[in-house]
């Protein structure tokens, strides 16, 4: 599977318009996990009565779906939802109403990633800018928070390859705008687990393939990003899938952990208890074959000067 992190094949407007639009993007607020914690104090409250979905259903008269989507996050709850479901399940605490009101108002506010019109990474985009921990193995390519601007724009054309110059421009300014949680006062723990082929792809030349493990090389050195390398003499390891992320949030947080596998036409998010774990497991087998954080730096350091050789030969 060809994966570029980020490259839906929507055709999204110029560079120009999503910067124009940026006034109309709430700083610092993320809908995502305010629709999220939304949906699981819906839950938790008809939970509490002992209701069904369908029966929540059915006495808002409504489909269970639309109340098993909102819970979920999946469906944007509008504040006429809310206060309905809140006489459904006997919540008569004003100030409790519309603190939920107040969240479901919150959900509807753009985040910046709005601005680039990418449907189907926008709750991934959310959750990621909440993370306090970040796991990221990949097979294929740098994971998106690491690559530099030219390497992104490699990896994205070879996914696509008739992608408008401009469509192609703003994917890349979203894909560099994400990194921009590195430069926080608390950066989220990132770690990333890579198949030695990454480091040996030539994508888009050797000028960019080493100006991105250089930038591998940086991040780690200022201990913004632990990279560990699975070196190719283990042989055969195991993995869940070819590349997946592992986010997981402060203890304050409602969220609870999220494992996001990208594909090449459509996502998938893991939220169960056993699905977290399993990918937990998988994490520490990958942990275990790869190399320790300074070897792996050490093989990044010389692959890096064994292309830079041959390109001056």
């Amino acid at each position: 599977m060809a994966n570029a992190e980020g490259d839906s094949q929507q055709q999204a407007p110029s560079v120009r318009s999503a910067r124009g639009s940026s006034k109309q993007a709430v700083l610092g607020a993320n809908p995502t996990v305010r629709q999220r914690e939304l949906g699981i104090r819906l839950r938790e409250l008809r939970n509490s009565v002992a209701l069904t979905v369908e029966e929540a259903g059915t006495r808002m008269g409504c489909s269970a779906a639309k109340i098993s989507r909102m819970e979920t996050g999946a469906r944007r709850a509008s504040l006429r939802d809310v206060r309905e479901l809140c006489a459904i399940y006997g919540i008569t605490d004003a100030e409790r109403v519309e603190e939920l009101v107040a969240l479901a108002g919150q959900a509807r506010e753009p985040g910046w990633w709005s601005q680039y019109d990418e449907p189907l990474l926008s709750p991934y985009l959310g959750l990621e800018q909440e993370a306090a921990a970040i796991t990221a193995y990949s097979m294929y390519v740098v994971p998106a928070l690491l690559q530099t601007a030219e390497y992104a724009r490699a990896t994205i054309k070879s996914v696509e390859r008739r992608i408008d110059p401009a469509v192609l421009d703003q994917r890349v300014e979203a894909r560099l705008r994400r990194q921009e949680l590195f430069a926080r006062r608390t950066p989220p723990r990132y770690r990333a687990l890579l198949d030695e082929a990454i480091l040996r792809r030539p994508v888009g030349g050797a000028q960019v393939m080493g100006a991105q493990l250089g930038k591998i090389l940086e991040l780690a050195a200022a201990e913004k990003a632990a990279i560990q390398v699975i070196p190719f003499d283990v042989g055969v390891y195991a993995s869940a899938d070819s590349n997946f992320v592992l986010l997981e949030f402060g203890s304050g947080s409602p969220q609870p952990p999220v494992v996001f596998v990208e594909g090449l036409f459509s996502n998938r998010y893991q939220e169960r208890r056993a699905e977290i774990e399993r990918y937990r497991e998988a994490i520490e087998y990958l942990r275990d074959a790869a190399l320790s954080p300074r070897d792996s730096l050490s093989l990044i350091g010389e692959i890096k000067s064994m292309q830079q050789s041959h390109k001056s030969e």
